[in-house]
C-alpha cells in the first residue's frame, strides 16, 4: 500500500513544485514506484516534467469533475518509475463545479483508492491556496510536507495552514500527520537563512527535516528542459539535496 503525501503551503514561491518534481524523481531513482499528482491549476509540475498539456485528453480535472478513471490520465515521465497525473488550467473552475457534489471533500481520496496498491509513494503537488482542491489533497493523504522558504516572512501564514490541518484531522482525516517542514532556498552565506533555520527548528523541533534544499541554479534551469534536476544535472547541489531528502523520507517509514 502506497504512502500518500501532500506538499502544501498556501504561500507561493516556497519551492513546493520544485520539491514535488525532484523528490518524486529522487524516490523513483531509489527504486520506488512513484505517482506524482499535479493538483495545481498552474500545472507547473506537469510542464516541468516535459508533459505537453495541450495534447492531453484527460487530466486530474476530468478525473475529479467527470469521474474519468484515473488510470486513463496517467502519463509516463522521462524518469524511470515516475508516473504523473497532470493538471490543466481548467482546474481553476473545478472547485465551483465540485461544490454541489456529494462528499465533495472525499473525491480525491476515493479517486486514489484503486491506485494505492500500484505505487510505493503518491505525492500531491497542491496549489498555493487552502481551497477545496487542497482540502481534498489533505483528506486523501497520510501526511503532509510543508516547504518553508528561508526568508524573512518564512513563518507567515504557516499558522493558517496548521489550523487547516487541525480542522481536517478533526473532521475528515484523523490519521493525517505532518511528515516534516522542509527548508528551501537555503544560502549558508546569509545570516538570514541560518536565522530562519534556527527559528523553524525552535518552533517545530524534530518535525524539521535534517536535509535543507540549497539555492541552486540547476534547480531553476531543469524545468525549462522538462526534466527533474536529477536527470538534468545529477552532480549538482540541488540533485544531491533531493537525493538526501528521499533517503531521509524512506528511512522515516
Amino acid at each position: 500500500m502506497s504512502k500518500v503525501i501532500s506538499l502544501a503551503n498556501q504561500k507561493g514561491g516556497v519551492g513546493k513544485t520544485t520539491t514535488s518534481i525532484n523528490l518524486s524523481a529522487a524516490l523513483a531513482k531509489e527504486g520506488k514506484r512513484v505517482l506524482l499528482i499535479d493538483a495545481d491549476p498552474q500545472a507547473n509540475s506537469s510542464s516541468g516534467l516535459g508533459v505537453e498539456i495541450r495534447d492531453l485528453d484527460n487530466t486530474i480535472y476530468e478525473c475529479l469533475v467527470n469521474g474519468v478513471d484515473p488510470h486513463k490520465a496517467i502519463v509516463e515521465t522521462p524518469t524511470k518509475n515516475l508516473s504523473l497525473i497532470p493538471s490543466h488550467i481548467d482546474l481553476v473552475g473545478a472547485e465551483i463545479e465540485m461544490l454541489n457534489m456529494d462528499h465533495r471533500e472525499l473525491l480525491l481520496k476515493n479517486l486514489l483508492q484503486p491506485l494505492r496498491s500500484e505505487y510505493d509513494y503518491i505525492l500531491i503537488d497542491c496549489s498555493p491556496s487552502l481551497g477545496l482542491i487542497t482540502v481534498n489533497a489533505l483528506t486523501a493523504s497520510d501526511s503532509v510536507i510543508i516547504p518553508v522558504q528561508c526568508e524573512f516572512f518564512a513563518l507567515e501564514g504557516i499558522a493558517k495552514l496548521l489550523n487547516t490541518i487541525k480542522i481536517i484531522k478533526s473532521k475528515l482525516n484523523p490519521d493525517l500527520k505532518i511528515e516534516g517542514f522542509l527548508l528551501t532556498m537555503f544560502d549558508n552565506r546569509l545570516r538570514l537563512s541560518n536565522q530562519v533555520y534556527e527559528e523553524v527548528k525552535r518552533h517545530f523541533g524534530d518535525l524539521v527535516f535534517n536535509t535543507v534544499i540549497a539555492r541552486n541554479v540547476r534547480l531553476s534551469e531543469a524545468p525549462s528542459h522538462g526534466l527533474s534536476v536529477l536527470d538534468y544535472d545529477a552532480s549538482s547541489k540541488g540533485a544531491q539535496n533531493y537525493k538526501a531528502l528521499a533517503k531521509e523520507l524512506i528511512k522515516r517509514q
